[in-house]
């Protein structure tokens, strides 16, 4: 439990550093390569995935892809308080629900209730977040959008981990196979901005994309014994982190609502630790 609550704050850095450049997508594209990059340098001393796992790592590859192009298209219209838990919090409640009735996973009383709990903290602060932040209708749509690709590689990466024998071999392969596609992404669209990156950007997707590497592997890790949907949820807890990072750091407004909100979610994760 407490390894996935690091993972989730990990989660959360990763984000914030991503919202606070000025190049979105630039920052994305950045975070996938270097985390390309460490994965690389690691994967020689691990054993490669079992061949069940590899329909699995290219089916998730192209969500990914699908996933950090959201990601930035969503910080380019929205506050981090607002979009951050929008994106997560919708997918925790999806994911629970597949887990059971397509993966086969059961979960007690506790586990609905915690995860119900924690679904209802994260809506609590979507919806302050959009109070104060006075957010388009289309940012809502892109939202949704986006926590629905979320719950597609969550339960394909929870069950293609399980198949590869070895979690951090599966997630190490991802971030590989995912840079090639986003360094085409950043090519296409951004080809002159990547012809002349300064140190900076570099630094910047390094430190990112070493937490993205360690916030997911943690989570698969836990998910090669814990049920899929315990792990998704406890991980969305990120949404707290992330905000008060948007507070602190990006001086986004964290009010009572977001004191309550943030009550239901610590509730939650202690029903799901107790029941």
């Amino acid at each position: 439990m407490l390894i996935v609550l690091f993972a989730a704050l990990l989660h959360a850095v990763w984000n914030a550093l991503i919202k606070s450049g000025s190049d979105k997508l630039l920052d994305s594209v950045m975070l996938c390569l270097a985390a390309g990059v460490i994965a690389m340098t690691v994967l020689p001393f691990l054993p490669a995935p079992a061949a069940a796992s590899w329909g699995h790592l290219v089916a998730s590859t192209l969500i990914h892809v699908v996933y950090f192009c959201l990601v930035a298209l969503a910080y380019r219209g929205a506050d981090m308080s607002f979009i951050y838990p929008l994106m997560r919090g919708a997918a925790p409640l999806f994911t629970a629900l597949i887990a059971v009735f397509a993966v086969g996973e059961s979960l007690s009383w506790g586990g609905w209730m915690g995860v119900i709990l924690l679904c209802a903290g994260v809506a609590s602060l979507t919806l302050d977040g959009l109070r104060a932040a006075g957010v388009p209708g289309r940012m809502w749509l892109l939202g949704f959008a986006n926590a629905a690709v979320i719950v597609s590689y969550t339960v394909v990466d929870g069950v293609g981990a399980r198949l590869s024998g070895d979690a951090w071999s599966y997630v190490l392969w991802l971030f590989v196979l995912t840079a090639l596609p986003m360094l085409a992404v950043g090519c296409i669209i951004r080809g002159k901005a990547m012809a002349a990156l300064p140190l900076a950007v570099w630094r910047k997707g390094f430190v990112s994309g070493a937490c993205s590497i360690a916030s997911y592997g943690l989570a698969l890790w836990a998910m090669m014994s814990a049920p899929i949907a315990l792990v998704a949820a406890l991980r969305e807890t990120s949404v707290l982190f992330g905000s008060a990072i948007a507070a602190l750091l990006l001086h986004e407004k964290f009010g009572r609502m977001r004191w309550l909100a943030s009550g239901f979610v610590v509730v939650g994760v202690a029903v799901m630790k107790l029941l």
